[in-house]
């Protein structure tokens, strides 16, 4: 299976891949679906219920701030995350969405988007994965549009289920010149063909894209890890998410550092 390197560092709001860019991937590819089947403007409510440790920590870990900004639309890539507590304070106070920003419904928060702590799905998706998530739409007298299952399987992917709870997995089948599974089979491809990891991957990534489009993709993962980098050194106070996390780059960031080492440690919080 061929993996490419924006499967891997992907940009996306925080602070977990599975629990917050899973989920909004789910919400908008709902969405879409509903969009693309003709059902967007007869869908008068939405109801999304998430299972496993969806249900148990997504609270903490931002997923139902991620499934309103999926259902408005919005990308995990693309997304302002400054925008989203005024986003969610909306949604609260109107008691309404604006689904794919297009059609608007009631919606309660509290009430439409239910976390199950210690349910798994009623569905059999434990056998796929225990990050399960369920989205039905309902027209004006209650009948049911749309039903989807999705599984947020980590690293911000996401399967389609079935009615079943039933996914696959459909692997990359992209013939790379270059192709590894391990750690020591790409070091034995660089010692026979003489090129650098960097330069094996660049050759596999040709596969996907061009040159140039590499290069564009690969600035724009740098220049969203630097306004991480720099946002997290300018603010102080709480991070996001309700658990009262006090941010530590600000602060550490004031002080004298001499140690490199001291800077890496800066970057990464």
């Amino acid at each position: 299976m061929a993996l490419s390197a924006f499967d891997l560092f992907k940009i996306g709001i925080g602070p977990s891949s599975s629990h917050t860019v899973g989920p909004m991937v789910a919400a908008k590819r709902f969405v879409d679906s509903l969009v693309d089947d003709g059902l967007l403007t007869s869908t008068t409510s939405v109801r999304v219920e998430l299972f496993g440790s969806l249900g148990a920590t997504g609270h903490g870990h931002g997923s139902v701030p991620a499934i309103v900004l999926g259902l408005i639309g919005a990308q995990p890539d693309t997304v302002d995350p400054q925008l989203t507590p005024d986003i969610l304070d909306e949604v609260r106070t109107t008691g309404a969405l604006s689904l794919a920003s297009q059609h608007s419904i009631e919606f309660h928060l509290d009430e439409d988007i239910v976390l199950h702590r210690k349910r798994t799905s009623p569905t059999n998706s434990h056998t796929v994965h225990s990050n399960a998530m369920t989205f039905e739409a309902q027209d004006e007298a209650g009948r049911t549009l749309a039903l989807r299952h999705y599984f947020s399987i980590g690293g911000g992917f996401v399967l389609n289920g079935t009615n079943d709870g039933e996914a696959d997995l459909v692997p990359d089948t992209a013939p790379v010149p270059y192709p590894f599974t391990t750690g020591d089979q790409l070091l034995l491809l660089a010692r026979e063909s003489g090129l650098s990891i960097s330069e094996i991957v660049r050759a596999n990534e040709r596969m996907w894209r061009t040159d140039a489009e590499i290069d564009a993709g690969l600035l724009t993962i740098w220049q969203a890890m630097r306004a991480c980098i720099d946002h997290g050194m300018a603010t102080d106070g709480v991070l996001p998410g309700g658990l009262k996390v006090k941010r530590r780059a600000h602060a550490f960031s004031a002080q004298d550092l001499q140690d490199p080492m001291d800077w890496v440690t800066v970057y990464a919080l």
